[in-house]
């Protein structure tokens, strides 16, 4: 199994941001986590993380054209903006899974609302970094039950 990780803008602060919302630890410490668990569980695990929206959008595209087997991702803010990600999510084949860190919908209220929700396989919010974990093991269920 196949699986692409993305990570949007300013998650390469984890750490030294937010501590209160995002815990302390790193992306580098959360990406070796991930392979980890991936590595106990036959997945191959490629993850990547971009402040720029068009980037994220291509990496979208190529995970189609790719045959990857799912998507886990945390858009970050531009899960409350941008349409561009949410066309590029509804554009592809491959499942995505909506991360978030922090339960977005107890936060400020321009969170609430996500354009990637509607397009996306599910979302996972407010678990912290466990929640990779959970939609990796949601991708491996679905990829089970066909």
């Amino acid at each position: 199994m196949r699986v692409l990780c993305l990570n949007g803008p300013n998650l390469n602060r984890l750490g030294k941001r937010e501590k209160d919302a995002y815990g302390t630890f790193t992306l580098a410490e959360l990406e070796s986590e991930l392979q980890n668990f991936s590595s106990d569980n036959a997945i191959d695990l490629t993850c990547k993380q971009s402040n720029r929206e068009g980037e994220l959008i291509d990496w979208i595209h190529q995970a189609d054209d790719d045959g990857l087997n799912g998507i886990v991702l945390n858009a970050g803010a531009y899960t409350h903006t941008s349409i561009a990600i949410r066309d590029a999510i509804a554009s592809v084949q491959v499942p995505v899974i909506e991360v978030h860190i922090s339960n977005i919908h107890k936060r400020e209220e321009f969170r609430h609302h996500s354009y990637i929700a509607p397009v996306a396989a599910g979302q996972i919010a407010g678990f912290g970094k466990e929640v990779y974990q959970i939609a990796l093991y949601a991708l491996l269920l679905r990829r089970q039950k066909g």
